[in-house]
């Protein structure tokens, strides 16, 4: 073949964000949320796993201050208030479970490692368990508010999804050598 016609393929490079999230069921939500992530994180299990979770925190808090705010504002009409206000409670309870693993995930050590984990694995799945029974509240939502609701809440859960995701990947592959 002349080279002048040669194809010229460029090597694939993964980002290491793409890398991190190929473990997660909603990768897009993941690469995207992750992007600024990619030069800190590079290829650290544990770091990704902090990244995963302290977006999960900041997602879950702004789910809690809109369920707030329509609760505050009385805008969500008749069968729906009671589920309102248990949802704001679970999605509170979910918070404190997001930070306590974040605040094991920061120190993760060598001699308690799988222990941590478990614990990390278990508070995010409570975390993903007061989300559903928040969303079982709007499981047929009628009206733009209670849609929004829904929707709000189940999206935040597709983030705790991908950080239970991480977690799990981090426990797999073990302490890696650059956890702080």
């Amino acid at each position: 073949m002349h080279p002048q016609f040669a194809l010229k393929i460029p090597e694939l490079e993964v980002s290491p964000n793409k890398d991190a999230c190929s473990v997660t069921r909603y990768r897009a939500l993941c690469i995207n949320t992750l992007a600024p992530f990619s030069t800190t994180a590079k290829t650290s299990p544990s770091k990704w796993a902090r990244a995963g979770v302290s977006i999960t925190i900041g997602e879950t808090k702004k789910v809690t201050q809109y369920l707030m705010k329509v609760k505050n504002y009385r805008t969500m009409k008749g069968s729906y208030k009671i589920p309102l206000s248990d949802c704001i409670e679970c999605l509170q309870d979910a918070i404190d479970q997001l930070h306590g693993s974040l605040g094991v995930l920061r120190k993760l050590n060598a001699r308690n490692f799988y222990a941590q984990m478990g614990d990390i694995t278990t508070w995010l799945s409570a975390v993903l368990t007061d989300q559903e029974t928040c969303l079982d509240g709007f499981e047929n939502p009628r009206g733009k508010q209670a849609k929004m609701v829904r929707n709000r809440v189940l999206r935040s859960s597709y983030f705790t999804s991908n950080a239970l995701a991480l977690v799990n990947k981090l426990a797999a592959s073990g302490l890696d050598n650059t956890v702080a």
